[in-house]
């Protein structure tokens, strides 16, 4: 394709209909879960294949490979990825250079249909990609199933947002002139996604980017490799152009590090832990030789969630929202709760209903469908279980506390709840990221906002109450990106609750929300004053004259 060739991409066929998010399937019916199984048959038969990096459209393999894993069976081989060098990196950020020169120029019509035709191809193969979710990073189906759903989401919402943007108008016209504001893309970016949810992340962050007019060099977690490299083919099948998206796979401290140092590189989205989110920022932030800019970082960094049950809460509500938000994916979500603050009153109470509860959830193979699965790879296991060691110092063990035994070497731990922890306790303050809950007694709704306000976190937060009065008190002083009253702390719903945090949890980046795509974008303001222009001064004059 010729440098100042635009790309032929479909334009929609008709009106965009109202944004709805994906419905969720329910795996208790048996034409639903029969699907599923095969969708796993099928996966299962694809283990184990290579994937190269495709850059510029090229296929590239490495000397060093990653291999991807499942945490269920982990010597299990899911993919085989390359492990990018230097020059890789180098070759993928010149590939969206290239591209940038003709993307940024189509029309948003045509960058708006390929989100869709992509969000259809996802929907048509929605099991499949619930399959690889459940074998390469162990989410039973339910996890994976919305997983998918709000991939699709993203795509589908983003695609309308953009339509949006193309509208925006200055709030003014001036009179004497003709004033237009123009969303314009900012260029080549680095996209880091996470792989706790590396189909919808990923994609959201990397199509977000895209239907902006900015082409991506996407580097993947290497736990979760196989499903970008999936995800990538369906681009490619909708016909996204080469060096638009460019597939460069490889570890954080190389591959990601190089990205985020690279002058050409415009703006990084990453997603992933508070330390690393700091160095990329603190990276960027450094002015390479060379560079005209400043690099954008738009960083989501995780939490240390809290569900605050007040002395009045309906008590089975609360636990339920807390099981399902601790334990859900194995408390491997950023906004996963992992610190109940339970007001004394009904304190032993709750402990006892929450016990009890926990005790129930089924652990085992996600590929078989059990509540709860392992956690991702061995350093995750060895980090849960130290985290363990440390809440049996510093508070009552109630339940769990172990790894779960199993004849296949999965990652396992027991869901653990300690009860007794004092809200400065490391438990209470460091972020587990796996299936460990501290519960906190508070004397009052005072000192229970103090609590949940007690981290240098502010991602997402909950309150069980029946008293209006303290639900409006925790809308207004419970500090956090996403606040949910008297529903669990886990589970944003694309469009309803653009998510992202405070604090250290991040740059409150609002995913799925209608400003995200402006941190993707950079203004103009264009103003042309009117009645200067002599039309017939523009046109071809005869011979002779």
């Amino acid at each position: 394709m010729a440098t100042n060739a635009i790309p032929t991409v479909r334009e929609p066929q008709a009106p965009l209909k109202t944004f709805v998010n994906e419905a969720f399937q329910n795996f208790t019916n048996s034409a639903v879960k029969a699907n599923m199984q095969e969708a796993l048959r099928l996966v299962e038969s694809e283990l184990g294949k290579e994937y190269p990096l495709i850059l510029g459209g090229e296929r590239v393999y490495a000397a060093e490979k990653i291999v991807s894993t499942n945490p269920a069976n982990p010597a299990q081989k899911i993919g085989v990825h390359q492990e990018a060098e230097l020059a890789h990196v180098e070759q993928a950020v010149a590939a969206g250079e290239k591209a940038f020169q003709t993307w940024s120029r189509v029309p948003v019509q045509q960058r708006v249909q390929l989100l869709l035709d992509v969000a259809k191809l996802v929907q048509q193969r929605k099991n499949e990609f619930c399959a690889w979710l459940t074998y390469e990073v162990g989410k039973n189906w339910a996890e994976a199933d919305a997983d998918v759903a709000e991939c699709i989401d993203f795509l589908e919402f983003y695609a309308r947002e953009a339509l949006k943007l193309d509208r925006a108008t200055t709030p003014i016209q001036f009179p004497g002139e003709k004033n237009t504001l123009r969303y314009i893309p900012l260029g080549v970016g680095a996209v880091i996604p996470p792989w706790n949810f590396p189909l919808a992340i990923m994609a959201g962050m990397t199509m977000a980017a895209v239907v902006s007019g900015n082409t991506v060099v996407l580097k993947p977690s290497p736990d979760a490799g196989t499903i970008a490299s999936r995800f990538f083919a369906l681009l490619e099948e909708a016909g996204m152009p080469e060096g638009v998206v460019n597939l460069c796979q490889g570890t954080g401290d190389r591959v990601g590090a190089a990205l985020v140092a690279n002058a050409k590189i415009r703006f990084i989205a990453f997603t992933g832990s508070k330390k690393v989110g700091l160095i990329v920022h603190e990276t960027a932030a450094k002015t390479q030789p060379g560079q005209r800019f400043i690099k954008r970082t738009i960083l989501e960094m995780g939490g240390k969630d809290a569900i605050l049950v007040d002395a009045d809460a309906d008590i089975d509500a609360a636990v339920e929202g807390v099981v399902a938000s601790a334990f859900g994916f194995s408390g491997q979500k950023c906004s996963a709760c992992s610190r109940a603050v339970v007001d004394a009153h009904i304190y032993d109470v709750f402990c006892d209903r929450l016990v009890e509860r926990v005790e129930k959830i089924k652990v085992g193979d996600p590929v078989e469908n059990f509540a709860m699965g392992p956690v991702v790879n061995k350093i995750a296991f060895d980090r849960v279980l130290n985290a363990i060691e440390t809440g049996k110092m510093e508070g009552r063990l109630l339940t769990g506390g172990e790894a779960f035994a199993n004849e296949t070497g999965g990652y396992y731990v027991k869901p653990t709840v300690f009860a007794d922890i004092a809200p400065n306790a490391r438990i209470a303050q460091e972020e587990i990221f796996g299936p460990v809950l501290a519960v906190i007694k508070s004397q009052n709704f005072d000192e229970a906002l103090d609590i949940v306000n007690g981290t240098e976190y502010g991602l997402t937060g909950a309150i069980y109450s029946m008293s209006r009065e303290r639900l409006d008190r925790a809308a207004q002083e419970f500090h956090v990106g996403n606040l949910y009253l008297n529903r669990k702390c886990t589970g944003a719903m694309v469009g309803a609750h653009p998510f992202g945090g405070f604090n250290m949890s991040g740059t409150d980046s609002k995913a799925g929300g209608g400003d995200y795509l402006l941190l993707f974008t950079q203004a103009k303001s264009i103003a042309e004053k009117q009645g200067v222009i002599d039309e017939s001064d523009q046109m071809p004059k005869p011979n002779g004259i």
